[in-house]
């Protein structure tokens, strides 16, 4: 069974760029360019299996938005990498303290990526 992945980013050249690579790697996706909607489309889609959150959003950032998915029950089990330009060791930590498994920075390298992924499943 192919894995779905949510890919939530609000620029969207970063969410055609990921869907590109993803796709021919067979993953299934849903895509989201604000925090609060991907966080409705995890509690209606009990299929996605990783969600990539771009941690620098307006309205809610992805750490707020990954606070919520790890205190919602019925999500918080769902794996989620945090993918963001700050590539300060500190800003990585933040992405972990805030419930993110992993990070990957921008610009984002595919083989990076694909570790990352492989790693949660």
């Amino acid at each position: 069974m192919k894995k779905k992945i949510l890919i939530v980013d609000d620029d969207p050249r970063n969410i055609f760029a990921l869907k590109l690579t993803l796709k021919s790697r067979g993953f299934q996706l849903e895509t989201s360019t604000m925090a609060q909607e991907a966080i409705q489309i995890l509690e209606n889609d009990s299929e996605i299996d990783l969600v990539l959150m771009d941690m620098m959003m307006p309205e809610m950032d992805g750490y707020e938005a990954v606070r919520i998915i790890r205190q919602t029950p019925s999500i918080q089990h769902i794996p989620v990498i945090a993918v963001t330009a700050q590539a300060m060791e500190e800003d990585r930590q933040k992405c972990l303290d805030a419930g993110a498994q992993d990070y990957v920075k921008k610009p984002i390298d595919v083989d990076v990526l694909l570790t990352a992924i492989e790693k949660l499943f």
